[in-house]
């Protein structure tokens, strides 16, 4: 049954779902839209509940599953992407414990603490994937990571990496007990160069908000570091300072 009206309760749904943190986060399932991220969410073994498809727009075979046809007027008004691809999903959550990830050798941790923009971490999250961060920590966050912003701004990065939410004594805990080096990027006196800092082995960068930094919770609590500049400027945007951050530690290993 192709599903004309604005009305329907599938429709309601949906949009409730891109749109309501507290029942996506109630509910346990989230929101994908385009064919590569559907592709990916599938990939990295996320459990699809049912698919929304515009037949005029989506030009591949129907995936196996509850699938819900719609006009493509519906469709336009459940999209939430300028471009759309004809297909849009909703997923189970998965849950991540922090304590059942074990870091390797030369293990590099990225973790901001209290990132508050959806698409700032989508961003830091295409980064890490790219780069080879074996996992991202957000700490003390105040962002769903399945808000369908992050989804859209990773381009689906979200799904192929380890990503854990935890407070930040928590997080500490976890970096003390599995031996990490901490690298925090507060600027004072003490604060080295980033190319100084060794990724060889088991280490983690932690980022502030762009707004204020890191909190005084980590103040000691590790080798503070910089990105050395030459313009006039001495800040970056915080997804550009973690893709730096991630080429360092590649580039670092690769030699």
């Amino acid at each position: 049954m192709l599903i004309e009206s604005f009305q329907n309760e599938k429709v309601k749904y949906i949009t409730k779902l891109l749109t309501d943190n507290r029942f996506r986060k109630k509910s346990n399932v989230f929101v994908v839209e385009g064919q590569q991220e559907n592709e990916r969410a599938q990939h990295f073994g996320f459990e699809p509940v049912e698919f929304f498809i515009c037949e005029k727009i989506f030009q591949k075979d129907l995936p196996k599953g509850k699938i819900h046809l719609v006009h493509d007027k519906v469709y336009e008004k459940i999209a939430y992407r300028g471009s759309s691809e004809g297909i849009i999903s909703v997923y189970k959550t998965k849950e991540a414990d922090l304590n059942s990830f074990v870091p390797k050798e030369n293990s590099t941790i990225i973790i901001v603490e209290g990132v508050e923009k959806p698409g700032n971490l989508g961003a830091i999250l295409r980064s890490c994937e790219a780069f080879g961060i074996d996992a991202l920590i957000v700490s003390d966050g105040k962002t769903d990571f399945y808000n369908p912003n992050v989804i859209r701004s990773s381009v689906g990065c979200l799904f192929g990496m380890q990503v854990f939410q935890s407070e930040n004594q928590e997080t500490l805990n976890f970096l003390q007990k599995n031996n990490i080096n901490i690298y925090t990027t507060i600027m004072d006196e003490s604060a080295e160069d980033l190319s100084k800092r060794d990724f060889k082995q088991k280490s983690a960068v932690l980022f502030g908000t762009e707004h204020s930094g890191l909190s005084d919770f980590w103040i000691g609590k590790g080798k503070n570091t910089l990105i050395p500049m030459a313009g006039s400027i001495d800040s970056l945007n915080l997804s550009n300072a973690v893709a730096i951050t991630c080429y360092e530690a590649l580039r670092q290993k690769k030699n």
